[in-house]
């Protein structure tokens, strides 16, 4: 099979979505590989080390797109590679397609079988490919929070850990999962008052044991989110429903009952936002004031350190990856049901329940 991996577009996008020890894997098993010059060298990896590995560095995304049956990507297709999307072809990358109507009928449209890194799901319900970018954007989410906090970012201009004879900063979570059990861990190590929701109690449970009880574990329902908030000098949002948009359990009038100059960090962008006043941002303009709380809502965090999220991330892609090139995507879906539950269109129809129902579309099965 031949894979191809272009370069990312979306903006300040610097991840790629594979190592030069993924290609040479994927050469050991007797597959053509190529990939679009530069696109590792936001992440710090040359064309040199990828044609070292094995690839075949092409000068256009045109190229890439064209020559290959899979395309391994980081970020879903944007406009500029809407003309790429051809019948046949396997995408495997993040998709969030919940909050990408355009971008769903058109694979829809063009019979694309496309798998969303976001929506592997393991039998126990866990999440492996999304696991180590929310690790990295939950870990991420507390150093952007204290950045919005400062006073020339129109945040409070409180210092997260606090000072001799000065209290922390209050840091609510909301979300137990990788993501908001990784904000967690920083925003304790760094010496800040810490709450933390979710509606798991097993979840609190663990993450109360693993920060040896140095965090305040609350279960999550309005009057508790409500209280927890408006106290907050800093809230982080990891909410996540698997493959669906993300509930806005943050009204704009809560808001308004928060510390001015408070700050707000939705992780959960990406799947819609959390609240009523998030709207995606970038990393050249990554935050906004509205109802005098700092937003800070960008759509892929983990690019601010792409170095650290490639290889993070080729960690746990690559065996999928290996599997749908050497099995071909029939089989591969037969065989592994993670992969089955990552496909989200196939042949023109809608697989994933909750794409079809951010949409109001019929949904079908893996062979449809």
């Amino acid at each position: 099979m031949v894979v191809g991996i272009p370069k990312e577009i979306k903006a300040e996008e610097n991840r790629v979505a594979i190592t030069p020890s993924g290609v040479a894997a994927l050469v050991a098993h007797c597959h053509r590989v190529v990939i679009e010059t530069q696109a590792g060298v936001g992440s710090s990896l040359s064309d040199e080390a990828y044609a070292a590995a094995g690839a075949h560095i092409l000068d256009s995304a045109e190229e890439v797109w064209t020559q290959a049956d899979l395309i391994l990507k980081v970020k879903e297709p944007l406009a500029a590679e809407y003309p790429f999307l051809r019948p046949g072809l396997i995408l495997f990358t993040y998709l969030h397609l919940a909050a990408e109507e355009q971008l769903t009928h058109l694979l829809l449209d063009r019979q694309v079988t496309a798998l969303g890194y976001e929506t592997i799901q393991l039998e126990d319900g866990s999440l492996p490919l999304l696991a180590p970018m929310s690790e990295v954007a939950g870990r991420l989410a507390i150093q952007v929070g204290a950045w919005s906090l400062q006073a020339q970012n129109g945040g409070r201009g409180v210092l997260l850990s606090g000072a001799s004879g000065v209290k922390p900063g209050h840091v609510v979570i909301l979300g137990a999962g990788i993501a908001g059990a990784s904000a967690c861990q920083v925003a304790v190590g760094i010496g800040a008052y810490v709450s933390i929701l979710d509606v798991n109690p097993a979840r609190l449970r663990y993450v109360h044991d693993i920060l040896g009880g140095h965090v305040t574990t609350v279960m999550s329902n309005r009057a508790n989110i409500e209280e927890e908030v408006t106290t907050a000098d800093l809230v982080v949002s990891s909410v996540l429903v698997p493959g669906a948009r993300t509930p806005k359990l943050l009204t704009r009038s809560l808001f308004r009952d928060m510390r001015p100059g408070a700050a707000f960090v939705d992780i959960s962008i990406d799947q819609g936002g959390s609240a009523e006043t998030s709207r995606p941002t970038t990393h050249h303009n990554p935050i906004y004031r509205d109802e005098e709380v700092v937003h800070y809502c960008v759509t892929n965090m983990p690019a601010i350190v792409p170095h650290t999220s490639t290889y993070a991330l080729t960690n746990v892609t690559l065996s999928y990856a290996l599997e749908l090139a050497d099995k071909g995507v029939t089989t591969a879906l037969r065989d592994n049901p993670a992969l089955q539950r990552g496909l989200n269109t196939i042949n023109g129809h809608v697989v994933h329940p909750g794409v079809a129902a951010a949409f109001d579309l019929p949904h079908a099965g893996p062979t449809a």
